[in-house]
């Protein structure tokens, strides 16, 4: 009986690891159950002995892209140090490049508030526990009020990545991504000064 939730505990991991990768390589819409489940090595039957629908992997698959995102945020150095970290890998070309390894944000923001509430919801609360874990490591006495500055600063890194995605100059894709790194550090160092006046 171990044995059998072992595998179906591995299957299910399967098919969010390729449902995360494919969603923001190819877009939520450009990719369907029988591409995701032949990229995981599995067949369209087993899809449906974990989740009822696509929208429902939808929302699992956003779900766990943002916890696992989080976990790479509470892994960082302590202080600047592991926020300069984040930034400077957010805004790299290696990320802008990446877009099944990189942000669920930053490739997939426009399709999610398309998307049915079970998946927004999702992309609700997982974006709150990545800011929750970004406000803790700048303001770690006082993260409340640091939630609402962190997530301006990570809004406006996501759309860089966007629009660097975007356009056709990659020497301009490179001086916005540079630029918006240097942005981002003055808004998070200024969350973090106003939280230690506080």
């Amino acid at each position: 009986m171990r044995r059998s939730q072992e595998h179906k505990d591995e299957t299910r991991r399967k098919i969010l690891d390729s449902a995360g990768r494919l969603f923001k390589a190819e877009g939520i819409d450009g990719i369907g159950i029988a591409g995701l489940m032949g990229e995981a090595g599995l067949t369209n039957g087993a899809f449906y002995k974990h989740f009822a629908s696509k929208d429902e992997l939808v929302a699992h698959a956003v779900a766990d892209q943002l916890e696992h995102q989080q976990q790479l945020v509470d892994a960082l150095p302590p202080g600047r140090a592991g926020i300069e970290e984040f930034v400077h890998h957010y805004l790299s070309a290696e990320h802008c490049g990446d877009l099944a390894q990189g942000c669920p944000s930053a490739a997939l923001l426009d399709e999610i508030g398309r998307c049915t509430g079970e998946a927004r919801q999702a992309y609700t609360d997982g974006l709150a526990g990545l800011m929750d874990a970004l406000a803790r490591r700048l303001a770690p006495h006082d993260p409340d009020a640091a939630r609402t500055a962190v997530t301006t600063a990570f809004a406006m890194m996501a759309g860089s990545v966007q629009i660097a995605r975007a356009i056709t100059d990659p020497a301009a894709a490179d001086a916005l991504l540079e630029r918006a790194a240097v942005t981002a550090l003055e808004l998070f160092d200024a969350v973090a000064g106003q939280a230690g006046r506080a």
